[in-house]
C-alpha cells in the first residue's frame, strides 16, 4: 500500500511541475516565477529559425486554434520545467532535401541555448519528433507578356 502511495504523489509532483509556475528565485524584493509556458514559447521560435523546419506539428487544439487565427507559437512544444530544470520535447515538420539528424541536433542546441540564455534555467534535455517530411512550395509566376498589352 506504501509504495502505491508513493507512486500517485511522484506522479502528482510529475504533474504540478509541468503545470503551474515554478518558484525560479528569490530576489531581496520579491520572486521571479517564469511559467511553463513561457518557456514553450521560448522553445518554439527557437525551433523555427532553424534552416530545414518547414513548420512545428502540433495537436487537434493547436489546430483549430490557427483556424480562429491565433498564432500558436508553442505549437508542437511539451515541457517539464523544475525550480531549476526544463526537458523539453518539440514536434517538427522538415522540408524534404535536408538531413534529419542534422536538422534535429541543430534544433536541440538552439533551443538549450535559448531557454538556458533567456531563463537562467539549465535544460538537462531537448526531444525532437520529427513527425512528416514535406516538399516546398515553389511559387508560379505566370510569364505575362507586357509588350503585347499596350498597343
Amino acid at each position: 500500500m506504501f509504495l502505491m502511495s508513493e507512486n500517485l504523489l511522484k506522479g502528482c509532483d510529475e504533474l504540478i511541475m509541468s503545470t503551474f509556475p515554478t518558484e525560479f528565485e528569490r530576489t531581496d524584493i520579491g520572486e521571479i516565477q517564469i511559467a511553463p509556458e513561457v518557456i514553450e514559447v521560448i522553445a518554439g521560435l527557437a525551433t523555427v529559425e532553424i534552416s530545414g523546419v518547414a513548420g512545428m506539428s502540433g495537436g487537434f487544439a493547436g489546430g483549430i486554434a490557427e483556424l480562429l487565427g491565433r498564432k500558436n507559437q508553442s505549437k508542437g512544444v511539451k515541457v517539464e520545467v523544475g525550480q531549476k530544470e526544463a526537458a523539453i520535447d518539440v514536434s517538427v515538420i522538415v522540408e524534404y532535401g535536408y538531413r534529419l539528424p542534422e536538422v534535429a541536433a541543430q534544433i536541440q542546441s538552439n533551443v538549450k541555448r535559448s531557454i538556458e540564455n533567456m531563463t537562467g534555467l539549465t535544460v538537462i534535455e531537448v526531444n525532437v519528433h520529427i513527425h512528416d517530411v514535406i516538399f516546398k512550395q515553389v511559387e508560379k509566376h505566370e510569364d505575362v507578356d507586357f509588350s503585347q498589352r499596350v498597343k
